[in-house]
């Protein structure tokens, strides 16, 4: 019994970990030399849901700095090689949690080396919460021919109480972790 109840607490850490992390998955045209590639400009992408100024100032101001540190400049003239958008959603899932009580007496309570054995109890409690879950999607784009070259997304529980320094560190987290294997490698 006491084992079933180690395997439990390890899936519900296993499960909170999961939830914490965040998601990211990217692709990339792998015909594309990504080196060529020095100067980038914003651009909105056509019928995206926008957030409110100051998120989209913190997105803009992670990606920049991510991109600064792989040696691309931002620009707001037609010269760049590169046209970078992004667009953001909100979604929510419901989050089913129960835990048992477990406690009670059974063998080994009590004095004596077997103690007095017999009964147990346990009480299941469940409850349902609401989970937010955003998304960051990032894309970019071939200037000259208009081609979409790598596209990404990071996707993170959210936490509707969260203090704007949070807010704006996992911003930054999320950002850093999906530009991590930005620019690809070129094939050999």
């Amino acid at each position: 019994m006491k084992k079933y109840g180690f395997l439990l607490i390890a899936f519900l850490l296993l499960g909170a970990t999961a939830v914490i992390a965040q998601d990211v998955r990217y692709d990339y045209d792998k015909d594309k030399d990504f080196s060529k590639y020095t100067r980038y400009k914003w651009v909105e992408v056509k019928n995206a849901d926008q957030v409110d100024s100051l998120t989209a100032k913190q997105i803009v101001a992670a990606v920049d700095a991510e991109l600064a540190k792989k040696g691309l400049k931002k620009t707001d003239s037609d010269d760049a090689q590169l046209y970078i958008g992004y667009q953001t959603a909100v979604g929510s899932e419901n989050q089913f949690t129960s835990y048992n009580t477990g406690w009670g007496y059974g063998p080994g309570w009590g004095p004596g080396w077997y103690g007095y054995g017999g009964m147990s109890t346990s009480t299941t409690y469940g409850s349902t919460s609401t989970v937010y879950v955003g998304t960051l999607d990032l894309s970019m784009y071939d200037s000259a021919k208009h081609e979409l070259v790598w596209r990404g997304s990071a996707s993170k529980t959210l936490d509707p109480k969260a203090k704007p320094e949070k807010k704006q560190k996992n911003i930054q987290k999320a950002v850093a972790k999906l530009l991590k294997d930005f620019p690809p490698k070129p094939k050999k």
